[in-house]
């Protein structure tokens, strides 16, 4: 992949990363870590950068993909900026958090596994986001709501946007 051609900001990306594979040594038993960087660094893995990863280490891009399918925590989608995931875990779930989650639905025009297509936001569920004393528990980029209800889905909403 020629990085010259790339727009300034992207082709900025790639050299970061590029730099961090060489503190690594290009070493493929840093491919998690070479991984979370790339996500942290392009907010996803879509093929191209996985496609740099793979040459950068010397492995096939075969076991870079493996690797991103296996993990739950890699995404090949583009997130939005506001990524919010409803806890449907059984405490949660009593508790109401599937009607929570089609507020979301309701509101945003997603269904779970989707971004707007102003890229403000991606819905998600997860099983447990381990507060379950809380319960029904909503995450938006790391901040928990705790004991939440159909109003706390406008919080959120009004909260980030």
């Amino acid at each position: 992949m020629e990085t010259e051609k790339m727009p300034p900001e992207l082709k900025a990306k790639y050299d970061e990363l590029d730099a961090f594979i060489k503190e690594k040594n290009c070493n493929e038993h840093e491919l998690i870590a070479i991984l979370h960087k790339a996500q942290g660094l392009f907010g996803y893995l879509p093929p191209e950068v996985q496609r740099f990863i793979a040459k950068r280490i010397h492995v096939p891009v075969s076991k870079v993909y493996g690797v991103v399918t296996f993990y739950s925590f890699f995404t090949m989608k583009k997130e939005g900026k506001y990524v919010i995931r409803v806890c449907l875990g059984t405490a949660c779930f009593v508790r109401g958090s599937e009607k929570i989650l089609n507020e979301f639905i309701s509101k945003l025009k997603v269904q779970p596994g989707e971004t707007t297509p102003d890229g403000l936001y991606t819905l998600e569920t997860v099983r447990c986001i381990g507060a379950c004393g809380l319960a029904p528990v909503i995450d938006v980029n790391g901040k928990v709501f705790g004991a939440s209800t159909i109003d706390t889905v406008n919080q959120i909403l009004e909260e980030y946007k």
